[in-house]
C-alpha cells in the first residue's frame, strides 16, 4: 500500500513544482544541454536564448528591466550578495545598516557576519501587529547609514511591511533600500519601481518553480546601484555573480513567473477566501488567536495560537494528516521559541502552541475542511484532558 501523504499546508517552506514548469525545464537537461556562456556554436546560443527569455519573464513579474535581474542559487545567496555586496561597495560612505528583529535568518545571520567585519547594525523592533514603527526607523538613521533592509512579508506571520513608506524614507536620506521579498513575489503584486526598491531577493521554489534558483534585483538607475561580487570566476551575470548558469532551473523560473503573472489576482482571491474560512472555523473553538491579524497579510498565510493545548503533542498527532510548521523551515530544527512571535510580544508558553499554516495553488476546499476537522478534534481532546486532569487533582 502506498503511503498516504498528509494535506500540505506548508507552502511558505516550499511549494510543489507546477507540472507546466517541469515541462518547460525537461528539454534543457538532455536535448538542449548547452552552456549559455558558449558563444561559438548553436548549443550555447540556444541555451543563452532560453536564459534571455526567462530573464524577461522574471523581470516582468516584478516590474524590472531584464538587465536588472541577477540569477543566484536562491534567495539566501541573493540576500548575502545584496547586503555584503552593498557593505563592501559603500563602506567608504559608511558602515551602518538598519534591519528588523523579525527578518529571516538569511538576513540576520548575514548582518551578524558584517558586525564581525566592523559594520554596525541597528535591529528595529516590531509592535504586537508585526509592523515596524516608521518613526523609529527614521530616528535610527545615522550620517553613515548606507542600507535599510526590511523584508516585504514575514515568512512566519505573513505580515506585510509598509514597503513604499520605508523606501520613501530611504530616498529622503539618500540611503539604499533592500527587501527580502521571498515570501511576497508570486503571491501578491510586487513592483520594484512603484515600491521604490533598490535591491530585492526572491526565489523560484516559493511560487511553484524549482529549488536552487533565485534572483537579486539590482536597480540600474535613479540610483544606479553597485555591489561587490561575492563569487568570482568568469564574470557571469555582469560581473556580479560568476558561475555556469543553471539553464534548466532558469527556464523553469521564467515559466513560473509567467504563470504567476497570468494567475496572481484570481489565485490570491481564491486562497484568501480559503485562508479566511480556515481561520474562522478554528476561531470558533475559542481561545484561539491569529498573530498579526490586524495588519496587512499575505492572502494564503496564517499564524495561529491555541490556548490550553500541548503544542508538541498536536504536531505529533496531526503528522499523518496535515503538514504544517511552527516557524520558518530554516529554524524548525531548533526547540527555541519563534523569535518572530517573541518580538511581537507573544508569551513563550503560547509561542510553543503557535503554528504557521500556508495554503497554495494546489490546496483545495476539501483539504482545508479536512485540516479544520482534524485540528478541531485534537484541540478539543487536549482541552478535555486538561479539564479532566484539573478536576482530578482537585
Amino acid at each position: 500500500m502506498p503511503l498516504k501523504l498528509p494535506v500540505y499546508l506548508d507552502n511558505n517552506a516550499t511549494t510543489p513544482m507546477d507540472p507546466r514548469v517541469l515541462d518547460e525545464m525537461l528539454p534543457f537537461f538532455v536535448e538542449k544541454f548547452g552552456n549559455a556562456a558558449s558563444r561559438t556554436h548553436a548549443y550555447g546560443w540556444e541555451a543563452e536564448e532560453a536564459v534571455d527569455i526567462a530573464r524577461e519573464s522574471v523581470a516582468g513579474l516584478v516590474g524590472a528591466h531584464p538587465q536588472e535581474i541577477v540569477f543566484t542559487s536562491g534567495a539566501t545567496e541573493a540576500v548575502n550578495l545584496a547586503i555584503k555586496g552593498t557593505f563592501e561597495d559603500y563602506s567608504v560612505k559608511g558602515k551602518h545598516i538598519i534591519t528588523v528583529a523579525t527578518e529571516h535568518k538569511a538576513v540576520l545571520d548575514t548582518c551578524r557576519r558584517i558586525e564581525k567585519s566592523g559594520g554596525r547594525i541597528t535591529y528595529l523592533s516590531v509592535g504586537s501587529n508585526g509592523l515596524i514603527d516608521l518613526a523609529e526607523l527614521e530616528n535610527a538613521i545615522k550620517p553613515d547609514t548606507i542600507l535599510i533592509a526590511v523584508m516585504y512579508a514575514n515568512n512566519e506571520t505573513g505580515v506585510i511591511q509598509p514597503v513604499s513608506e520605508i523606501s520613501a524614507i530611504a530616498k529622503k536620506h539618500g540611503i539604499l533600500f533592500f527587501t527580502d521579498a521571498t515570501q511576497a513575489v508570486g503571491k501578491i503584486a510586487v513592483d520594484v519601481h512603484t515600491d521604490g526598491i533598490d535591491l530585492m531577493a526572491f526565489s523560484a521554489h516559493k511560487f511553484y518553480g524549482p529549488k536552487g534558483i533565485g534572483a537579486l534585483y539590482v536597480r540600474k538607475k535613479n540610483p544606479a546601484v553597485t555591489i561587490t561580487a561575492q563569487i568570482d570566476g568568469g564574470g557571469h551575470e555582469r560581473n556580479m555573480r560568476s558561475g555556469t548558469l543553471n539553464v534548466p532551473a532558469i527556464a523553469g523560473f521564467g515559466r513560473a513567473c509567467e504563470l504567476c503573472s497570468d494567475e496572481l489576482a484570481a489565485e490570491g482571491k481564491r486562497l484568501q477566501k480559503l485562508r479566511n474560512y480556515f481561520e474562522n472555523q478554528l476561531l470558533e473553538l475559542g481561545d484561539v488567536e491569529i498573530n498579526g491579524e490586524d495588519s496587512p497579510r499575505l492572502p494564503h498565510s496564517t499564524n495561529i495560537s491555541f490556548h490550553m493545548i500541548d503544542g508538541e503533542k498536536l504536531i505529533f498527532e496531526t503528522g499523518n494528516e496535515i503538514a504544517f510548521s511552527r516557524s520558518s523551515a530554516c529554524t524548525s530544527a531548533t526547540l527555541e521559541p519563534s523569535y518572530v512571535l517573541k518580538a511581537m510580544g507573544v508569551p513563550d508558553g503560547l509561542i510553543h502552541n503557535s503554528f504557521r499554516f500556508s495554503l497554495g495553488r494546489f490546496s483545495t476546499e476539501e483539504q482545508v475542511e479536512h485540516a479544520v476537522k482534524i485540528i478541531s478534534k485534537i484541540v478539543k481532546e487536549h482541552r478535555d484532558e486538561r479539564d479532566y486532569g484539573h478536576h482530578k487533582v482537585l
